[in-house]
């Protein structure tokens, strides 16, 4: 009963990180990457030895092809991002990256994106977010159709689709802070807004309710429990956690242990995908622990003053 007792300390909070995560998307904005606004995507690899992106940064602003950014890959090679380039700037970024021909290298991938193929792709994001938060809500709404009768006290219990519409608010909870911490990222590391930022978003939505619709599914066979029918709702929740928190946190741990050595040891291009999903699994947790469950107690409260 812990965490219901002190429920408006842990709303706070959330509300808190939530709103600093906003603020920052205001203050630094987002990097957009070239999935998004188009532009152009080579992956080069030296021969022998790579050279300082010092150096290559400097002779590429004597081309005059606008922000050019150098992202290091392996141990030889590099990812080169640009505006959209016609055949003769392509050579010319070529030449000028093996520096006149002074170190040998290899072009792997060369991919251009046009700006209609970027806002297509922009389109389909938002979409894609916002069916599966619809069908969250009418799923929720639908497995929890029964929990909304009154209880032994002679009280209304929360409506099925308030569950579903308090999912919603903790999975916008679990999906701000880690934009927010990508903000930070984009602003001060260069971090760039692309497909992998959109699976992140998608997988983040889906992992986290998972926990909340499993604390919820336990709030449910509570209050369908003949012994636990007759104590009030609060302590129904309460119950609730205390019985499901431990598994919560296990598995979410599990999953953050693999996400955290994807960061420290896998690829330059999935560090901050992995860093994204190890924040969302973590507030993802917090958030059905701390957050979805002393919303229910606040909506009952609500409803019952009412």
């Amino acid at each position: 009963m812990f965490i219901i007792k002190y429920k408006k300390i842990f709303i706070i909070i959330s509300m808190a990180l939530v709103l600093l995560s906003i603020s920052s998307l205001f203050v630094f904005g987002l990097n957009i990457g070239i999935d998004f606004k188009g532009g152009a995507l080579s992956e080069i690899v030296y021969k022998t030895e790579r050279p300082a992106p010092e150096s290559l940064s400097k002779n590429l602003a004597a081309l005059n092809l606008g922000a050019i950014l150098l992202q290091p890959t392996g141990e030889l090679g590099y990812i080169v991002k640009s505006r959209s380039l016609n055949d003769s700037e392509h050579t010319s970024l070529l030449k000028t990256l093996s520096q006149d021909g002074a170190n040998a290298l290899t072009e792997t991938n060369f991919n251009s994106i046009g700006p209609s193929v970027g806002r297509e792709l922009t389109r389909k994001a938002i979409v894609a977010i916002v069916l599966i938060s619809l069908a969250i809500i009418c799923f929720i709404a639908f497995s929890f159709r029964k929990v909304s009768r009154p209880s032994a006290l002679g009280r209304q219990g929360v409506a099925s689709w308030r569950y579903g519409l308090i999912a919603i608010v903790t999975l916008l909870h679990d999906v701000a802070i880690p934009i927010g911490l990508f903000v930070v990222l984009s602003h001060y590391y260069g971090a760039e807004l692309d497909t992998l930022f959109v699976v992140a978003v998608l997988t983040i939505l889906g992992l986290s309710v998972s926990d909340t619709i499993v604390i919820f599914d336990r709030i449910r066979e509570n209050l369908k429990n003949q012994t636990t029918a007759k104590i009030n709702f609060a302590e129904i929740v309460g119950l609730s956690l205390e019985q499901s928190y431990v598994r919560s946190i296990s598995t979410s741990f599990t999953v953050i242990l693999v996400l955290l050595a994807l960061f420290f040891f896998g690829p330059v291009t999935t560090k901050y995908f992995a860093l994204m999903l190890t924040t969302g699994m973590f507030f993802g947790t917090y958030s059905s622990i701390f957050l979805a469950s002393p919303l229910l107690v606040l909506v009952e409260e609500w409803q019952n003053k009412k």
